[in-house]
């Protein structure tokens, strides 16, 4: 047996070719450990110090039957020494350990890529329960790519006879021959999954150590067996990453990692009320153990009741959250509406994915943005930011609490599910050195009225409930602009609503200009993007910048209200370019907002956009 201590001592002593960076996708049935395999080379990646995006796809059903298509998930992993700002376009290299993952895949791979295949899948049955009509492996589909047949499962069943698993339990392990292979491949040390191992399985050491001889005995086969189609070994230097102490981190552990420390800088309790559903869940997960840092969490019945439930805490005095994905968000409108009406404090967290209705709950997209600017009754805005990238989930969380309690409003926070699975490096920031932004409720009872409000922001003052002298009415009736009492006069509800849209509106000026990302302030275009679009947008415009085109980044974070600069800001550009994963709706908000002549560039494919078809769709526009 190899044991752990044999995995530290491993030896690389094979020639290996150096590579700036690699782009390798996993695939297999959903019950192959797929998610957990990719989790695990991010983990050795990020440990040698290379930069990383990853992109983890998976279906919506919990057990699609075995072989199928309907079953395949996939998580891929761009890393090298330079910087990386995408999963990637296609990968280099696909480890497919079944019919069906090849089949779903195969377009993916870049030409010339490199394709591991397990053999000992590919039976006549599970060809054609894949969709192939003959052996890809003979019929020459296959041809356009570097191709090497494995039988990992036999290989994997070989190595652990020993151990007395049934085939079924021993197969079950070839994720981790498959991950050993390519630990080898790129000169990883296996020493973090075995620890993880021991640790997964600490009441069931036998699997421990069946799972830990699968990885090793992939490893060996690595170094040993002389294979064609592509496999070698390679080396990946580590990138030059800024000093400090790193952590690779998911969307939503730092989304929700930067609402407690914004509830914490602002020196309050924080109660996060939520009901589940892909893609939002993982936040509720993340924030559950975190009751010793004042987090409260509660799985509230059903997706109005979890928004309820953080507007009481809210006028408790906690900081109320909740959040949800688009079809939740929308059972949630109407109590939002109240939140605006009480103005109270609440962050609505929207993960965005695939719709409309239940649509693609796994697959990502941007096309909550109209729903989050206007889907409510009435005039009735509130503030609208959003997340590029899952370290950047960190510092938009705390702003989204900062905007909450400053301006007494709810504040939707828009993620999608690419930024929520995905991860990346990130810095762990020294939280002493953040900014504080304490909130200070009402005591002083001269002159206390309900609607006294901050002459800067128009946010009423917070009064804890029981506060003695300061008893009050709040509600979802229209309130008197002096008294608080309910009013339907005519002139009160203009007064009223004119103050709820200049409320919003004065948040311009409290909020940092639009910044160039990359480029000039003006020229012959910028590409305008949001949220998750971030990494494609940035790296093509590095490289059409690099081949002398003229051609500028802009990225929002503040959706509504836009930066008092934005208009200027377009206005000095001869095309305006705004890719989104919808049909159109931040140009549409630009268009109405400064008469501009936007173009979109837009895809609704439950994929994230790649640096090429950025890349051609700015081209089209500039060498036409």
């Amino acid at each position: 047996m190899v044991s752990a201590i044999a995995a530290k001592a491993e030896v690389i002593a094979a020639p290996r070719r150096e590579v700036e960076s690699v782009v390798v996708r996993f695939a297999g049935d959903s019950g192959d450990g797929i998610q957990l395999t990719g989790s695990q080379f991010t983990m050795s990646t990020a440990l040698v110090g290379n930069d990383l995006a990853t992109f983890p796809d998976f279906p919506a059903e919990i057990r699609a039957p075995v072989g199928t298509t309907f079953g395949v998930s996939a998580f891929q992993i761009n890393f090298g020494a330079r910087r990386i700002m995408t999963p990637g376009d296609a990968p280099d290299l696909l480890i497919a350990l079944n019919p069906a993952a090849l089949k779903v895949n195969l377009d993916a791979v870049k030409a010339g890529g490199t394709i591991v295949i397990d053999t000992g899948t590919c039976t006549a049955r599970n060809l054609r329960k894949a969709g192939f009509a003959g052996n890809p492996l003979e019929d020459g589909t296959l041809a356009p790519f570097k191709v090497t047949g494995i039988d990992v499962s036999r290989h994997t069943e070989e190595a652990l006879t020993r151990f007395g698993l049934s085939q079924k339990d021993m197969l079950r392990c070839k994720n981790m021959w498959a991950l050993g292979l390519v630990y080898w491949m790129y000169g990883r040390s296996r020493q973090a999954t075995v620890d993880w191992l021991n640790r997964k399985f600490a009441k069931r050491p036998e699997i421990a150590e069946a799972n830990i001889a699968a990885l090793n005995a992939g490893h060996a086969f690595g170094e040993t067996a002389e294979m064609g189609g592509g496999l070698s070994g390679f080396t990946v230097r580590p990138a030059a990453l800024d000093a400090g102490l790193y952590r690779t981190v998911s969307g939503s552990e730092a989304l929700a990692w930067g609402l407690v420390a914004g509830a914490q800088l602002a020196g309050l309790k924080m109660v996060f009320s939520s009901y589940p559903i892909t893609p939002a869940s993982s936040i509720l997960h993340t924030l559950a153990p975190l009751r010793d840092y004042g987090v409260t969490t509660f799985q509230a019945e059903d997706e109005i009741a979890a928004v309820c439930s953080a507007i009481g805490a809210s006028y408790a005095g906690a900081l109320g959250v909740t959040s949800s994905s688009g079809p939740g968000i929308a059972l949630k409108t109407e109590a939002i509406g109240l939140a605006i009406g009480t103005e109270l404090p609440l962050v609505v967290v929207d993960s965005q994915r695939a719709g409309p209705s239940t649509g693609m709950p796994t697959k990502t997209e941007q096309s909550d943005l109209h729903q989050a600017v206007f889907g409510r009754n009435a005039d009735s805005p509130v503030a609208v930011i959003a997340a590029r990238s899952p370290s950047d989930c960190f510092e938009v969380a705390i702003e989204a609490v900062r905007l909450a309690t400053k301006y007494m409003t709810p504040v939707i926070l828009l993620t999608d599910g690419f930024v929520a699975n995905a991860a990346e490096p990130w810095r762990i920031p020294d939280v002493d050195t953040l900014p504080s932004m304490p909130v200070f409720f009402a005591t002083e009872l001269e002159g206390f009225r309900p609607t006294r409000r901050d002459p800067e922001t128009q946010a009423r003052e917070w009064v804890l409930p029981g506060t003695p002298g300061m008893e009050h009415r709040i509600g979802g009736l229209e309130r008197d602009f002096d008294t608080g009492n309910i009013s339907y006069d005519p002139a009160n509800h203009q007064k009223m609503t004119d103050l709820r849209i200049g409320k919003i509106a004065g948040i311009a000026r409290d909020i940092p200009a639009q910044a160039v990302e990359a480029g000039n302030p003006g020229g012959r275009l910028a590409v305008v993007g949001w949220g998750s679009t971030f990494g494609p947008i940035s790296r093509a415009v590095d490289n059409l910048r690099g081949a002398g085109l003229d051609v500028s980044h802009i990225h929002l974070r503040y959706i509504w209200p836009l930066p008092a600069n934005l208009g200027d800001l377009l206005a000095g550009f001869e095309h305006v370019l705004v890719p989104e994963m919808n049909a159109g709706q931040l140009i549409t908000l630009l268009r109405s907002r400064y008469l501009i002549d936007a173009e979109g560039l837009n895809k609704v494919s439950g994929q994230p956009f790649k640096i090429s078809e950025i890349e051609a769709a700015v081209r089209a526009r500039l060498e036409a």
